[in-house]
């Protein structure tokens, strides 16, 4: 589920097992009560935080939301610091560590380029990732380190089902989400496929 969330088109996704009701929130930015009374609606409970990155636009609620949720918030170990200054329960997560949501499991695929903590979340059935600020609708995040930028975007996300739901961190596209199949075919950032076309792209914007 998909939720757009303060004044800087923010999305928040919630990620829901309906057989067991336990659910996670990806990037709590704002509106936390609005993210709890959806998920109080559906009857389900919060046991886990995702961050794709510690930006203060995606965990400018998390102290509320750790709070209110007892969750534990699950990150990139280098993001890990960050994270326990907002809440007190904060564990670090591998690269392809699988996180347990009811009877479904999450994936972490580190994805460093906008920052190098970054993690995009990924569920297999039926496929679909939370890419943060790595990859949205039409275009991507600015890239701190362009190198693991574009090997993120080209080998890390490539290697992915091309069915696969995109659910960006920001609404700037066309349309909300996407499949990472149709982005690669349309995307300036991903056919970009090369360090040195991805900085001459980064000028021109």
């Amino acid at each position: 589920m998909q939720i757009e969330v303060g004044l800087l088109h923010n999305f928040c996704e919630v990620i829901g097992c309906p057989r067991t009701g336990e659910a996670a929130l990806v990037d709590p930015a704002f509106e936390v009560d609005r993210l709890l009374a959806e998920v109080r609606r559906r009857g389900w409970r919060v046991t886990t935080i995702f961050l794709t990155h510690t930006h203060d636009d995606h965990v400018a609620g998390l102290d509320e939301a750790a709070a209110l949720t007892g969750a534990v918030v699950r990150c990139h170990p280098l993001e890990v610091a960050a994270a326990q200054s907002l809440a007190p329960r904060v564990a670090a997560v591998a690269d392809g560590e699988e996180v347990t949501i009811g009877r479904g499991r999450v994936r972490a695929i580190f994805a460093p380029g906008h920052t190098p903590g970054c993690v995009c979340w990924f569920v297999a059935e039926p496929a679909a990732i939370v890419t943060g600020d790595v990859l949205f609708v039409g275009s991507c995040g600015r890239a701190g380190d362009v190198e693991a930028m574009v090997d993120t975007l080209q080998r890390r996300l490539g290697a992915l089902p091309e069915e696969t739901r995109v659910y960006p961190g920001h609404d700037y596209g066309k349309t909300p989400t996407s499949t990472l199949g149709y982005e690669f075919a349309t995307n300036p950032g991903l056919r970009a496929d090369t360090p040195a076309a991805f900085r001459k792209l980064m000028q021109r914007r």
